[in-house]
């Protein structure tokens, strides 16, 4: 696990020379997802540059679109891009590395992007992953943003109506978005009762903590007859106290400044994850 913080840290790296490079990103909910995609693509999923046309791999939603620079920073670490490639080209004019999920790039299975459509597509997955009596599972992550939007809540029931434990959605809970707070956009509390109420198992983590999020996947897979919602609780912009729980780095590009100090701290975390 240790070996998967270090990597955590230096694949936030990536995404910030992304996004500099690129001129724009969500710096800030990158920062918080990509321990929770770090856990599912090294210790979890079925996956891999080698899969893409077998129909028992597992399946990924990245509903929070926004963050897909966390996303390709982690398909690139694992073989189906290079990275070089994805820092020189993100958000270019042309690029197939645009500021979305691109389903167009190997391993993404959905555009997405326009929030509250990842869970309803993931539940139409598990469903037909049912039908075809495949040892597939389906996992998609949301932002806590995300879940003002009604659609989130149809499939949560249809979800849960279809006993459908082949599913996992995970909710990134940072509790900051674009406009400030959630709990001021719109409250979200107690969000594990919500989830509960509607027929959903829950578990309840530290987001930012590769060791908890892999334990809490693998209870998941053991849960039966419900989907589950995996609540990770993390910090927006994690890695750096330039970034960690500012509202307006939800889509701020670090001046030069803020970029030697960030890389600083993250190299401060790499060293720190090194020597446990």
């Amino acid at each position: 696990m240790d070996n998967l913080t270090v990597k955590s840290f230096e694949l936030r790296k990536n995404v910030i020379d992304m996004i500099v490079a690129g001129k724009g990103g969500h710096i800030g909910g990158d920062m918080s997802v990509i321990d929770t995609l770090i856990a599912l693509y090294y210790n979890i999923m079925n996956v891999g540059p080698d899969m893409q046309d077998d129909p028992n791999r597992d399946m990924f939603i990245m509903s929070k679109g926004h963050s897909v620079e966390a996303l390709y920073a982690v398909l690139a670490d694992r073989g189906y891009f290079p990275i070089e490639q994805v820092i020189k080209e993100f958000s270019q004019f042309g690029s197939e590395f645009i500021g979305h999920p691109n389903n167009q790039l190997p391993g993404i299975e959905m555009n997405s992007g326009s929030l509250g459509h990842g869970l309803p597509v993931a539940v139409g997955m598990a469903l037909a992953g049912k039908m075809d009596q495949s040892p597939r599972r389906v996992y998609v992550v949301m932002g806590d943003g995300e879940l003002a939007e009604g659609s989130v809540w149809e499939g949560a029931m249809s979800a849960s109506q279809y006993n459908l434990d082949n599913l996992c959605a995970v909710v990134d809970r940072n509790r900051l978005q674009i406009s400030g707070t959630t709990e001021y956009v719109m409250h979200q509390d107690p969000l594990e009762a919500r989830f509960a109420a509607f027929g959903w198992n829950v578990i309840d983590v530290n987001g930012n903590d590769i060791d908890a999020l892999t334990a809490a996947f693998k209870t998941a897979q053991s849960v039966k007859g419900k989907p589950t919602v995996v609540i990770a609780n993390t910090i927006k912009g994690y890695g750096s106290p330039v970034m960690e729980n500012k509202a307006p780095w939800h889509h701020h590009v670090p001046n030069e400044e803020e970029y030697q100090q960030i890389m600083k701290d993250l190299d401060a975390h790499i060293e720190e994850a090194k020597n446990r």
